[in-house]
């Protein structure tokens, strides 16, 4: 614009006025901006409108709408036109007049997809075939370039054969319809099956209409997923589920059939339409459980071979296609379920019990712990009370251990069973899972299959001999070794715990005992049922301290009753004489005698 400007001078301008910068004819710069912006393009956010191409790069082209600032387009979404060159018109949709930078934003591929969205629907409406570009794979199928859009074609909407590799398509120019439109996402799903499926379609009709339920026909292994087989029965599809491959367990379908196979397969069902046909191969062989042995029944023992593993339980295959489950809770006599894989896994040629038998339904349940004795049917024999035993620690609990003395055999010891002298306050302070431990029997409950056990049964009970040791009054040299809120647990001898409270804790100095001193200290209260002692290092030094004041004040007690005894002089006695200075000295000195 610089070259339009003339450098001519305005005959009219009022010079004097300027000088005293009273010009009349002056606007104002409301004005001027408000005359500068009605020169401007009026745009909206949203719009689609045409831009000029001012500007080119390798990154981006610079547009200009006629608006107070150009826009800036990244030189990608003109991939589909190679000759773009400056000059060019285009169309631009505006994301946003000014940004944060106060740059304008402008999009030429949403512009695209603005006006080629009518064509789309149109097409849809029309059942219209159109041209399209196909980009590049993507998850299911392939990428395509309508109208500047990009629509989704699924891998089986490509021809009416599976295709095995997509990569062959990309960079091809095809035919389409529009099968569907999702209009609140934009997403526009096309097809290039559709347009071949039409010459098939009589093709199908002819083959469906013979189709009847138990038919037996030959079929050509389309297609092998995970979850079954596609195949084609001359231009119809059937799908053979997994289940219905064979009898035995499968894996998957590969273990049993292999593409392009040509195989017998019977009609099991299918839809109104016969579009959904389902197909049976294990159906064409008699079901193994008919053949199986008409005198097996609960109770017999039997040979298999595990096949599958879950954390419930492990199904065995005791014939082709025969199986029976063994409950996790039937693997051991132990009440501590365990997952299945503790004892098995998959190939595992193992030994069970019949336990249940459904022949109606084709259920059996198994079980292995039934080749060994129950050890709770002879357990008073066994661990009768007050026998002694070595356990395993299983598990902790707040209030005790539970322990096994063997698989099967469960047992708990109370926390207050674990030790005469210890203040156990969890179990995890005592032993550890996984250790051994000796135990007593207590008390035996074989209906619950529970043991009552008790550890410090196994030593004589110390507190009877404590009851004489620690008498309240008694001083004995103890060690703090922990200090809590209320307190603290002082360690005396012969392996007792005491307790003193903070008062108690007190030295003579007026500090206060600390973890890890050790001090003197004289039991207060012993408790023999609760295994309790209360201890005092105060009453150590207050007690003696207060056995001497008790001393003098019962001296001052008795000086002050013989000074009553004493005579008082009768009269006040104006002048002190040498006499009575004898008679105070002698006061004094009985005085003194007395304390």
């Amino acid at each position: 614009m610089a070259e339009n400007v003339k450098n001519t001078a305005v005959e009219d301008f009022d010079w004097d006025a300027y000088e005293n910068g009273t010009t009349s004819h002056e606007k104002s710069r409301e004005e001027l901006t408000r005359t500068y912006d009605e020169s401007l393009n009026t745009v909206k956010d949203k719009d689609v409108i045409e831009g000029t191409i001012i500007a080119l790069n390798k990154r981006e082209a610079v547009v200009n709408i006629g608006y107070k600032s150009d826009g800036i387009i990244p030189v990608n979404e003109f991939r589909y036109n190679p000759d773009i060159k400056v000059g060019d018109t285009v169309e631009v949709f505006i994301e946003n007049q000014e940004d944060k930078k106060g740059q304008l934003i402008l999009s030429h591929r949403k512009a695209r997809a603005a006006r080629s969205w009518d064509r789309i629907n149109e097409a849809l409406e029309k059942d219209e075939i159109i041209k399209g570009f196909i980009k590049c794979r993507t998850k299911g199928g392939m990428i395509v370039d309508v109208f500047g859009i990009e629509a989704f074609l699924p891998g089986s909407q490509i021809d009416v054969r599976p295709i095995r590799d997509y990569d062959i398509f990309v960079g091809k120019t095809m035919e389409f319809k529009v099968v569907k439109i999702n209009q609140e996402f934009k997403n526009v799903v096309v097809s290039h099956k559709a347009l071949i499926e039409a010459e098939l379609e009589q093709q199908k009709r002819e083959i469906i209409a013979k189709l009847e339920k138990g038919q037996v026909l030959e079929g050509t292994v389309k297609n092998i997923t995970s979850y079954g087989v596609f195949i084609d029965l001359g231009g119809v599809d059937g799908l053979i589920h997994i289940t219905d491959l064979s009898w035995g367990r499968v894996s998957h379908p590969e273990e049993v059939v292999q593409l392009d196979q040509k195989l017998n397969v019977v009609i099991l069902d299918f839809d109104d339409e016969k579009k959904r046909i389902a197909l049976g191969l294990k159906q064409l062989q008699p079901h193994p459980w008919d053949a199986l042995d008409p005198n097996l029944k609960a109770g017999d023992k039997v040979k298999g071979r595990v096949v599958v593993m879950a954390d419930y339980g492990a199904f065995v295959e005791i014939a082709p296609g025969v199986e029976g489950l063994i409950h996790v809770s039937e693997m051991s006599w132990s009440q501590h379920l365990r997952s299945a894989q503790d004892f098995m896994k998959v190939g595992d040629e193992i030994e069970a019990v019949v336990l249940n038998l459904d022949r109606e339904d084709r259920k059996m349940s198994l079980g292995i712990k039934q080749l060994k004795p129950d050890p709770w049917e002879d357990i008073e024999i066994k661990y009768p009370v007050g026998s002694k035993h070595t356990a395993r620690v299983r598990n902790f609990t707040n209030f005790g251990v539970f322990v096994e003395i063997e698989e099967g055999v469960d047992g708990l010891i109370h926390i207050s069973d674990l030790s005469w002298t210890k203040k156990v306050k969890h179990p995890s302070e005592f032993t550890q899972i996984g250790a051994n431990i000796d135990v007593q029997v207590l008390e035996i409950d074989k209906d619950n299959r529970r043991l009552s056990l008790g550890h410090k049964q196994l030593e004589e009970n110390p507190w009877d001999v404590f009851e004489t040791i620690f008498t309240v009054g008694s001083v004995h040299e103890g060690t703090i070794v922990e200090m809590v809120e209320k307190g603290a647990v002082v360690a005396l001898p012969y392996g007792v715990e005491g307790f003193a409270t903070p008062k108690h804790l007190v030295k003579e100095d007026g500090t206060s005992a600390q973890a890890d001193e050790k001090l003197n200290f004289k039991v207060i209260e012993f408790n023999k049922d609760s295994k309790r002692i209360i201890v005092s290092h105060s009453r150590t030094f207050e007690d003696d301290a207060k056995a001497e004041q008790r001393q003098e004040r019962k001296a001052k007690r008795a000086g002050k009753r013989q000074q009553e005894e004493t005579p008082m002089l009768s009269t006040p006695i104006e002048k002190t004489t040498l006499g009575d200075l004898e008679a105070l000295a002698a006061l004094k000195e009985k005085l003194s005698e007395g304390k």
